[in-house]
């Protein structure tokens, strides 16, 4: 009898951990063929996989199991995956990427002036302007291209290759699939969306690894992240974070937070005014609710206003990141 439940419980150990290993075939939404080395991974974090040269990859699911999967790769534009199985292989399909440009070639002397003021902007807009940012490298300028012919009233930037960031005020560097970078001169306003990999950390040495610690620590309070964290302990109030109606009402965390089973979300009738010390942020509902979890990922359908939309990619932080370390 002993050896029959301790096989039992080997091979349920064995189907539990099997589960967790997701598997899958990555090909081209028009040719249909296989594309070799797509990158498989969970945005904003250190977690991911190569596909292989036949498409075919897996990737442990184990400590991300409530985050979606992203799959990218040169060329084309990424899918994220919200509701996958884990038992029966996937096929996922990606859609190359067009552009409404064709291919310029920057060579006169008034497209080099317009390209560097591009790149100036694009670096503004998409690494940030605070302190992290300037400690932040592109070191890939020459993969971006802009929409130089068509450029009255919006500047557009593509990369048909990830965008590789070396963050030396945090200590990391990052792979960044951007799917679309477009800045509004009339409104003086920007939009962009990508998903992001932190490929290493740089703490090597005591000396760096205390220097990154500061600046982390600086990244983290008042951030995005922050908020959901403390949003999901409910200690938003004692963490120094206060929310509040567009009336100047301050909100008990349960007026916003709903539960269904062990998932919360973030849901308001109206916008969400929220500070942290001296700082001030909007939060915009494009969607009736937002998931979120422990680690503070959350779901898109928020669009920030404010101190938080400042945060660009120099001072985002990975979701392994733990506040201290």
């Amino acid at each position: 009898m002993k050896k029959i439940t301790l096989l039992l419980l080997i091979i349920n150990l064995y189907i539990t951990a099997f589960n967790q290993v997701v598997r899958g075939t990555v090909c081209d939404n028009k040719t249909k063929n296989t594309i070799c080395f797509a990158t498989v991974y969970f945005n904003g974090t250190f977690i991911g996989t190569t596909a292989d040269q036949d498409g075919r990859f897996e990737l442990s699911v184990a400590k991300n199991k409530s985050m979606p999967m992203t799959i990218s790769a040169i060329g084309y534009y990424s899918v994220t995956l919200t509701n996958f199985s884990k038992t029966e292989p996937l096929l996922i399909y990606l859609e190359p990427k067009t552009y409404e440009i064709g291919e310029v070639i920057v060579s006169t002397r008034s497209l080099e002036s317009k390209r560097r003021r591009n790149l100036a902007l694009f670096r503004e807009e998409f690494i940030g302007t605070t302190y992290n940012a300037q400690n932040c490298k592109i070191l890939n300028e020459g993969d971006i291209t802009f929409n130089y012919y068509s450029d009255k009233d919006t500047i557009k930037a593509y990369a048909l290759k990830p965008i590789l960031v070396e963050n030396k005020s945090l200590g990391y560097k990052i792979t960044y699939y951007l799917d679309k970078f477009e800045f509004y001169k009339d409104k003086q306003a920007t939009f962009f969306c990508g998903n992001i990999i932190f490929n290493e950390d740089l703490a090597v040495d005591n000396v760096d690894k205390d220097l990154y610690v500061r600046a982390r620590k600086v990244a983290y309070l008042g951030s995005r992240m922050h908020f959901f964290r403390e949003l999901w302990s409910s200690t938003l109030e004692s963490s120094g974070f206060t929310v509040i109606n567009p009336k100047y009402e301050e909100l008990p965390i349960l007026d916003f937070v709903s539960i269904d089973g062990n998932n919360k979300f973030l849901k308001y009738h109206s916008n969400l005014y929220v500070k942290f010390e001296n700082r001030k942020s909007i939060i915009e509902f494009l969607e009736d609710k937002v998931y979120f979890d422990e680690s503070g990922f959350f779901n898109p359908g928020i669009n920030w206003k404010g101190d938080m939309a400042k945060q660009r990619v120099a001072d985002w932080l990975p979701y392994e990141y733990s506040f201290g370390q």
